[in-house]
């Protein structure tokens, strides 16, 4: 065993020796494989870090929501067409539409209206135009998590009563107030003054959340007086704990075209839109990404597995005396395979070391020109140097196994 390890260990030593020498050839060899790590993990870890980004910001809505609107997030039924104007001419949900729906279904733990609309939100001389004024009806906070870091939330009174309040956005408050404190201020939206009562917590820019710190939360009743019918009003359920989201959503269903007065065999005027639909539209993002990065990281390792094992042919080509010297003194097959082997194995996990510092490189560039963070997990660093080591074996195999089966009468005579 102590024979064969230090076979071993002079293979690997030869091997560095090879690549030390032909130094050129080395770091043309490294460039394959390299760009093929990089474009596989670089992809990859984007998408890690997109899919990090939108659990993170889907984990806000929560996986026991139901949403109810007019509009559906895309075709009702499966591959047919998104008939809009079909959906247009739908009834908006309304404030009766939710009590009716609660007065006869006890599984609701919370339910509440919103509607966004966009205006300008002036202060003295500061102006921030096109915000999100989302109007909320009381119970919303309880549906969504909507986390108020200074001041506070509407009280029953203003919200059923429309008075004229908002919660703000942090980076709302940045822009219109400065380091005055807003707490009881008041600022213009859509030309009507409104107290602020609260400032969010900070939520930060991603895909699909940070919305919140440039948007500012107003009384439904409020909202309703400025909004428009092509703003989409979408009622918020959520289900009590011992109930799930489909079973909730087969009643409501149920229930809600009693309510609309929709006979059997009629469309429903409707769309019902679980949370759990949203994740499942993240993850088929994401698997298309996946897919995407993979095919063209594997073409691109692909010519660096035939740049290697080619640059291997000519390594054996090259040594092929030493080759024949080396078993003439007894070296095993085993030894010669194990020398390319190790060459081959050291330039692909060379050459990966060095896509996986430009993927960290250029993610940390990107961290610092943006509020969006990406990342590139431990378990990318280690796809990255397995492909590497698998495709060192497969690119160097068929060359080190010619070199091992050499005649050593032949390789000595070869002029190599």
């Amino acid at each position: 065993m102590r024979f064969f390890l230090v076979q071993l260990k002079e293979s690997f030593g030869f091997a560095l020796q090879s690549l030390a020498v032909n130094r050129l050839r080395t770091t043309l060899s490294l460039f394959g494989v390299t760009i093929g790590i990089f474009s596989i993990i670089f992809v990859l870890s984007v998408v890690d870090s997109m899919e990090a980004d939108m659990k993170e910001g889907l984990s806000i809505i929560g996986s026991d929501l139901l949403f109810i609107q007019k509009w559906p997030m895309g075709p009702e039924k499966e591959g047919g067409e998104y008939e809009w104007w079909k959906y247009f001419q739908r009834r908006a949900v309304t404030e009766n539409d939710m009590e009716l729906l609660r007065a006869e279904l006890d599984h609701i733990q919370s339910a509440a209206l919103q509607i966004k609309t966009f205006h300008t939100a002036e202060y003295k001389n500061n102006a921030v135009t096109n915000i999100g004024a989302i109007g909320v009806t009381y119970e919303y906070n309880q549906t969504i998590d909507l986390q108020v870091e200074k001041g506070r939330y509407f009280l029953r009174d203003e919200s059923d009563g429309g008075r004229p309040s908002t919660i703000i956005g942090p980076a709302l408050a940045d822009q219109l107030f400065g380091d005055e404190y807003p707490i009881g201020r008041h600022i213009k939206i859509n030309g009507s003054q409104v107290e602020v009562i609260g400032v969010l917590k900070k939520e930060g820019s991603s895909l699909f959340g940070g919305e919140r710190d440039l948007a500012c939360y107003i009384p439904f009743t409020f909202a309703k007086r400025f909004a428009t019918d092509q703003d989409e009003i979408s009622m918020i359920l959520k289900g009590k704990p011992s109930i799930t989201a489909e079973k909730l959503k087969g009643e409501v269903i149920a229930l809600f075209r009693g309510i609309r007065g929709i006979r059997p065999g009629e469309d429903n005027d409707f769309s019902v839109i679980e949370s759990s639909m949203i994740s499942a539209m993240v993850n088929n993002i994401v698997g298309v990404f996946n897919v995407a990065g993979m095919f063209i990281g594997i073409f691109a390792i692909l010519v660096g597995a035939f740049g290697i094992a080619n640059i291997m042919f000519v390594s054996v080509k090259e040594r092929t005396n030493l080759i024949g010297i080396q078993k003439s003194l007894g070296a095993k097959n085993y030894f010669i395979l194990s020398q390319f082997l190790f060459e081959s194995i050291l330039l692909c996990v060379a050459g990966g070391t060095i896509g996986l510092l430009l993927v960290f490189g250029l993610l940390s560039g990107l961290n610092a020109l943006s509020d969006f963070h990406f990342f590139m997990p431990f378990s990318r660093i280690a796809m990255g140097i397995s492909i590497s080591v698998v495709v060192g074996l497969l690119a160097g195999f068929i060359p080190a196994k010619q070199a091992s089966k050499l005649s050593p009468v032949e390789a000595i005579r070869s002029k190599g």
